[in-house]
């Protein structure tokens, strides 16, 4: 019986290093880590198994007045609660820093960030991309970008360099500008905040 107690005790340590990692990682967004998510799965389904053949020993032990394995099951059972909800969190928290990165770097993710994503996450990022670009040209006759402007502008117009030999770029009045590598341009706001967050373009502050 001490055995199974030593053991319920550490079950979750994998769970918990989930959470851990994701609070060592406070403002990016980790790798996904399949490799110990798939761990913590594989663990809920052994203790799963492990309670389901314990109950029914623990029928059997009642006719006979052996000790009842009910504690063991219990504590199993929490443990099983704490990965569901450690899954959850890590899940969860991870959505909703991507869920961000689509308000700072709009419909497009840097390759960088784009490679610590899961399959499963990079389709819930493009699903919620395309329903956030849907609804914002819903709004209104010609719609409306909600991902610019997020604080009040101080201008109209801001004065931009060039990060990257990027070609022509055109705006939205059709005036085509040139974008090289190390150049500056002064350009409308609008113009500049999505380029400015994939990288494009560098905010010049005077």
């Amino acid at each position: 019986m001490a055995l199974r107690y030593s053991n319920c005790r550490n079950v979750w340590r994998k769970a918990l290093e989930l959470i851990k990692e994701l609070d060592r990682c406070t403002g990016t967004l980790p790798p996904y880590n399949s490799d110990l998510v798939s761990e913590v799965n594989n663990e809920i389904k052994h203790l799963i198994e492990s309670n389901l053949e314990d109950a029914r020993l623990d029928e059997e032990n009642r006719s006979s007045g052996d000790v009842s394995l009910l504690p063991t099951i219990i504590c199993r059972h929490s443990a099983i609660a704490r990965n569901f909800r450690c899954l959850l969190a890590y899940h969860y928290n991870r959505l909703r820093c991507i869920r961000t990165m689509r308000w700072e770097f709009g419909g497009i993710l840097p390759p960088d960030i784009k490679e610590n994503l899961s399959q499963l996450e990079l389709e819930w990022f493009s699903k919620y991309s395309n329903s956030l670009a849907q609804y914002m040209r819903s709004v209104g006759e010609e719609g409306i970008n909600l991902t610019v402007n997020l604080k009040p502008p101080k201008s109209v117009h801001i004065e931009v360099r060039c990060l990257v030999d990027y070609g022509k770029y055109e705006m939205n009045n059709g005036t085509i500008v040139f974008l090289k590598k190390n150049t500056r341009h002064f350009l409308p706001r609008l113009e500049c905040e999505e380029l400015i967050r994939q990288g494009v373009f560098e905010h010049v502050v005077s």
